[in-house]
């Protein structure tokens, strides 16, 4: 009775799967089809990019099922020699640790390219079948150890001339995880943002590489894909790029406590390797001069604070908004410090008319109009976009409203961007650096606009991340290139909240221009805010954690 019960169990088991493959896709519709219709119909959850290049895929579920995925996709010849990495994990324990991961919802979409080398329009994208050779862990150990003198045949090395390098392919926060150091080999960490600040990087530092083997490595395998061709198609000096493949890593602590990494991974063969490639990390983790030679080096510095430039919303201010975020203030005072500024546009006084009658009602037209209040008594709003034929303050203390409040008139609200942009410039020179930038409802939109040109203003705003909180996307330009490349926080009412400035599909338009891979989004109940109470400021806390 044993066995029906623990076959049971391993059907109960969950897993998630991560495989991509570059290759031309004859008919993207129909390979969308079969996505749709395959993920779907066994409860897959997560990610699923095509292009007309080939597709990345995240999805989780139970292990049974993404076995059966696997065995679905390779039956279609397209798929000849993919590397499906499946490993078995534990259920999320509830419905936020799941959003959390990304397992939630199924997200099935086409884009131009599976990876954005470089947000730069001009920069044409290399040949993708010019990528770099890829290492087995073993191999790549290997070659660490040698330190450039083994393992390589001649033809494989055509302009070598002794040296290798270890280039790290990962953003700045994910390599705070860890980096390989291995004795005599000089590692390049480039110290990137975003991973389309790495062809930058690699063009400034090319005299570091050429010649020379180049051993990268990546967080999955894909970015290590493009970066390695770009590399490549320097020319002689760079044909001699490799890529780590399909390696496992065992912490410390797990190893301690004899917790292994438990992995099903598939091969291209269609065998499961769950057995070969523990044997594998086992021979490489055995060695006793690895411990020594690819050790994991840690920053041990303190932390500093990070700076974040806040952008208040439309006909509000610097202080006002400073008042309104003091309780986000002082929840985060250990970790951050809040900057403040006025917008550019100077906005008149707005207020609505109201007549009077013999009855004290407000609908006679026969009545007298109400003075508006002292202006010495109001402070000076202010707005970061406005209409598009404002031509600023009239001189005028009040302006009589054109009508009854309008909810949706920050759809209108599309000239000025070109003057708010210049003068964060200017703030950024003067009063920065910053860290990241926090917007609310029309500074949200600002901040976006700004996160969309991050690769132009290099240098004049640099900055790591944005939190967009109850923002909107507009209908401009900016908008309307690829995925924006900037790790983003989208905190915005849901669809049974009390926002009523904002509405919870135009804040989730704003989240979806974003690369799925560095954004997350906290859905609160509340109203017109930002919300600090638990567990919305511990998630705040969590994404801030990522940059210190």
């Amino acid at each position: 009775m044993a066995e029906p019960k623990a076959q049971a169990q391993d059907e109960e088991r969950y897993g998630v799967l991560l495989y991509y493959k570059y290759i031309e896709i004859p008919d993207l519709d129909e390979l969308v089809a079969f996505y749709e219709s395959n993920c779907n119909s066994l409860g897959l959850l997560g990610r699923v990019r095509l292009s007309p290049n080939g597709v990345n895929v995240t999805v989780g579920g139970k292990l049974s099922l993404l076995e059966k995925h696997v065995a679905a996709v390779r039956s279609n010849s397209l798929f000849e020699g993919t590397d499906f990495k499946l490993a078995a994990c534990d259920r999320p324990l509830n419905d936020k640790v799941a959003e959390e991961c990304g397992f939630n919802a199924l997200s099935i979409r086409v884009v131009k390219e599976l990876v954005t080398l470089s947000s730069h329009p001009l920069l044409k994208s290399p040949e993708i079948s010019n990528a770099g050779i890829h290492l087995s862990a073993v191999e790549f150990h290997s070659a660490l150890q040698s330190a450039g003198q083994g393992q390589f045949s001649e033809k494989d090395s055509p302009a070598y001339n002794g040296g290798l390098v270890l280039l790290d392919a990962r953003n700045l926060y994910e390599t705070r995880i860890g980096k390989f150091n291995a004795p005599n080999v000089e590692t390049l960490d480039p110290g990137i943002r975003q991973y389309s600040d790495l062809p930058s990087w690699i063009d400034d530092n090319s005299e570091q590489l050429k010649g020379k083997r180049v051993l990268m490595y990546c967080t999955g395998g894909i970015r290590c894909e493009m970066a390695s061709a770009y590399i490549r198609s320097k020319g002689s000096g760079f044909e001699n790029v490799f890529q780590i493949e399909g390696a496992l890593y065992v912490c410390e602590l797990c190893l301690k406590h004899g917790k292994g990494v438990e992995s099903v991974a598939s091969n291209g063969n269609g065998k499961t390797q769950a057995e070969a490639s523990v044997v594998e990390l086992k021979t490489v983790l055995s060695d006793t001069k690895l411990s020594s030679q690819l050790a994991w080096s840690h920053d041990n510095r303190s932390p500093r604070k990070l700076r974040i430039l806040c952008l208040h919303g439309f006909r509000q201010n610097a202080s006002s908004f400073k008042g309104r975020t003091a309780s986000l203030a002082k929840k985060l005072k250990n970790i951050a410090e809040l900057v403040f500024v006025d917008a550019p546009h100077e906005l008149p006084y707005i207020y609505q008319p109201c007549f009077t009658g013999s009855h004290g009602d407000c609908t006679s037209p026969s009545l007298h109009q109400i003075r508006p209040p002292l202006t010495e008594n109001c402070k000076k709003k202010f707005a970061w976009l406005v209409a598009p034929d404002f031509s600023g303050t009239s001189g005028a203390d009040w302006k009589i409203a054109d009508g009854p409040f309008d909810p949706f008139q920050y759809q209108q609200q599309t000239g000025g961007f070109d003057v708010s942009l210049a003068y964060l410039k200017a703030v950024f020179s003067q009063e920065g650096p910053f860290d990241g930038i926090l917007g609310f409802s029309q500074g949200a939109a600002m901040a976006a606009l700004v996160s969309a040109q991050l690769e132009r203003l290099k240098g004049e705003m640099d900055f790591r991340f944005v939190i967009l909180c109850s923002g909107f996307a507009l209908k401009l330009s900016e908008f309307e290139h690829q995925s924006i490349n900037c790790p983003s926080l989208h905190i915005f009412g849901s669809d049974h909240g009390e926002d009523r400035q904002i509405a919870n599909q135009a804040s989730r338009d704003l989240a979806s221009l974003f690369d799925d891979g560095c954004c997350g989004i906290i859905e609160h109940d509340s109203g017109h805010i930002i919300p600090t109470r638990s567990p919305y400021i511990d998630e705040i806390k969590n994404f801030l954690q990522r940059f210190l």
